[in-house]
C-alpha cells in the first residue's frame, strides 16, 4: 500500500458529502488513507424532503437529528467528520429574493470562516482538497460561500503571515472542484432506464436543460474510478433520512448500469504544487512523489 495520504472534502450542508463524492471518499478511506470531511452549516434551515420524516417530533429537533445523520453517513463512509459550526442560510425565495439574516454562514465576514476552515486544515493537514466551484454546484447562498472560503483557506493555510492563532502553516498540495450534475452522464442514464422499459425520471430535467449553459462534464480533468462503493455512497445518503426520500430519482438507476455507464466520480484539478498529467484517474497523482521525495 502507498504512504498514507490525508483528503479533505468541504461542504455546505450535511448530506452534501454523501450526494458529493461519497463513493470516492470510501475508496480512499478503503485504500488506507485518512479522509476528513468538513461540513460548514448544521443544515438548521433545510426542509424535511423525505415524507416519512415529517413528523412533530423531528421538526421540533431537526438540529439534533441532522446531527445524528450526518454521525451515521459518517460512520458508513469511515470518514472522520469535522463541523466548522456556522448557521446554515437557507435559500431565500421570491423575485427579488429576500435578503439573507444576519449571523448566517453567507453573511458572516469571509476572513472570520476562513480563519475557522485554515484552523481544521493546519490541524488534519490534508494533501488534497475538494470543494465546489464558483458556482457552488447549484446556486445556494452556503454553497457559493463554501467555494469562497475553500479556496481562500487553501491559499491562506500555508502562508504564515496569516491566521498566526490558527495552528502551524500547512500547505495543502491540490485544490479540486467536484463536478457532478452532467447533462451527458443524466442522458446516457435516462437513455439506458428507458431502454430496460423502465421509468425515467430524468426526461422532464433534460426537456428543461438551459442550452446555453455548458456542461460542467467540459471543465473535468480527473475521473476517480469507484463503482464499487457505490453501495456505501448511497446506504450514507440515505442515511440522512430527513432530506433522501428512499424513493426518489437519487436512486432510479440500478448500480450494475451505473457502473457500466459512468463508474466514476468527476472533479477539475484548479491549483496544484506537483507535477500531474491530464487527464487523471487519481486525486493524489503527483502528491505521492512530492510527500515521499
Amino acid at each position: 500500500m502507498a504512504d498514507k495520504l490525508r483528503l479533505m472534502t468541504v461542504h455546505a450542508h450535511p448530506d452534501d458529502e454523501s450526494s458529493k463524492g461519497a463513493a470516492t471518499t470510501a475508496r480512499y478511506v478503503a485504500e488506507g488513507h485518512e479522509v476528513m470531511v468538513v461540513t460548514c452549516t448544521g443544515g438548521e434551515a433545510g426542509s424535511i424532503l423525505n415524507p416519512a420524516m415529517d413528523r412533530p417530533e423531528v421538526i421540533e429537533n431537526l438540529t439534533e437529528v441532522r446531527r445524528a445523520e450526518m454521525a451515521e453517513a459518517a460512520k458508513i463512509l469511515g470518514v472522520q467528520h469535522r463541523w466548522l459550526g456556522f448557521v446554515d442560510s437557507g435559500l431565500p425565495e421570491g423575485d427579488p429574493p429576500p435578503p439573507l439574516p444576519e449571523d448566517v454562514f453567507a453573511t458572516v465576514p469571509i476572513e472570520v470562516s476562513t480563519r475557522e476552515l485554515v484552523k481544521v486544515m493546519r490541524e488534519f493537514r490534508p494533501h488534497v482538497v475538494i470543494t465546489y466551484d464558483e458556482n457552488g454546484g447549484y446556486p445556494h447562498p452556503d454553497h457559493i460561500r463554501c467555494h469562497e472560503v475553500s479556496v481562500a483557506a487553501f491559499d491562506a493555510a500555508g502562508d504564515p503571515d496569516l491566521f498566526h492563532d490558527a495552528g502551524e502553516p500547512w500547505q495543502p498540495l491540490k485544490l479540486y472542484y467536484s463536478h457532478g450534475f452532467s447533462r451527458k452522464r443524466m442522458q446516457l442514464f435516462h437513455e439506458a432506464l428507458l431502454a430496460n422499459d423502465m421509468d425515467s425520471p430524468y426526461g422532464e430535467w433534460l426537456a428543461k436543460w438551459d442550452s446555453t449553459r455548458p456542461d460542467p462534464d467540459e471543465r473535468v480533468t480527473t475521473r476517480v474510478e469507484c463503482g464499487g462503493y457505490f453501495e456505501q455512497r448511497d446506504d450514507a445518503l440515505r442515511a440522512h433520512a430527513t432530506q433522501i426520500d428512499p424513493t426518489s430519482r437519487w436512486f432510479a438507476v440500478p448500480l450494475d448500469i451505473q457502473r457500466e455507464l459512468w463508474p466514476t466520480e468527476d472533479y477539475e484539478l484548479v491549483r496544484s504544487l506537483v507535477d500531474t498529467t491530464l487527464p487523471e484517474d487519481d486525486l493524489f497523482s503527483g502528491v505521492q512523489e512530492k510527500v515521499c521525495a
